[in-house]
């Protein structure tokens, strides 16, 4: 039975990811960690610490107390939040993966780390985006993220610490709120459906954007951790997808099921500039060949079933 740390466990991810991993493993077997306290559905449903994932010795420290054997590395500072603040994102993004590399390489663990969308850049092949390319992002977030992905690969050629991720696109999710990333419209614009019937989006009506319902992200997560590690040609970074969206095209999901629902555009160029460096579609084909990825959800099921579980929060 796997034992598993996870870091960053009261983000967007961890927040399902928690009770997902507990479930399939065990309570007791799953240290959810956070730098922050967490609510008691998380710090009173199983073993929780505060932890501050750049501090390489605190994290040591948990990860012996806790018998790990595998760490989730979640912990990160998101694109637009990470543009406010270049510095900052850097350090949390970076030390916190270096911090986490040195521990499993030190006791032997295995690690997930989530890439982005954002690695790549407006230079780029947009549609489709091949799984092997250039990537020269223009955010500090995608900077972090390219360079994630390189540690993480010398990490494994170099000492053979068993290393593995995606590049998510962005991620649409009932539960926590949206982190500060580019793609939190396409959440925000469920929570103001139901509440308000309308919706301002801070991109254009047409700017298109990979996306996945979160219940398919936590499938990926647990699938390539499961994978047979013979058959991993990438083994980092691998690009996965479920559905191709647009401020638009998303508003007309939603008025199948409320009509009277509106939306219109206050366009934030930060943003923008962001959204318009990713890409339009990519290609996850090596995911399906080397670990059989397959989303349950398109925007028709998603769309329904967000609407479904905020209508009965509500």
């Amino acid at each position: 039975m796997k034992r598993i740390l996870i870091t960053g466990a009261g983000g967007q991810i961890g927040s399902w990811l928690v009770p997902r991993l507990r479930e399939l493993y065990g309570t007791a077997n799953v240290l959810a960690t956070d730098v922050r306290h967490l609510g008691a559905e998380v710090t009173e449903a199983g073993p929780f610490q505060v932890l501050d994932a750049t501090d390489q010795k605190a994290v040591g420290q948990a990860v012996m107390r806790h018998e790990a054997d595998t760490v989730y590395h979640l912990a990160a500072i998101l694109s637009a939040i990470g543009e406010k603040d270049p510095r900052l994102a850097w350090h949390v993004n970076m030390a916190s993966l270096e911090a986490v590399l040195e521990v499993a390489r030190e006791q032997g663990c295995a690690v997930f780390t989530p890439s982005s969308i954002g690695a790549f850049g407006p230079n780029t092949p947009k549609d489709p985006t091949p799984q092997d390319t250039l990537m020269r992002p223009t955010t500090m977030y995608g900077i972090t993220k390219v360079c994630g992905e390189l540690l993480c690969n010398y990490y494994y050629t170099r000492y053979g610490v068993d290393t593995r991720g995606v590049r998510f696109p962005g991620l649409i999710s009932h539960g926590a709120p949206p982190g500060g990333g580019t793609t939190d419209w396409a959440v925000d614009i469920f929570y103001q459906a139901v509440e308000s019937g309308t919706y301002t989006c801070f991109l254009g009506p047409d700017a298109q954007l990979d996306m996945m319902y979160m219940p398919d992200a936590v499938d990926a997560l647990v699938k390539i951790m499961e994978a047979d590690p013979d058959r991993l040609v990438h083994r980092n970074a691998f690009n996965i997808t479920a559905m191709q969206l647009t401020p638009e095209g998303l508003a007309a999901e939603i008025r199948k099921h409320i009509p009277d629902f509106e939306i219109g555009y206050e366009v934030d160029p930060v943003r923008q500039r962001i959204a318009d460096s990713w890409p339009d579609r990519i290609d996850d084909s090596a995911a399906r060949e080397e670990w059989g990825w397959q989303p349950k959800f398109d925007a028709s099921a998603m769309t329904a079933d967000m609407l479904h579980h905020l209508s009965l929060s509500s």
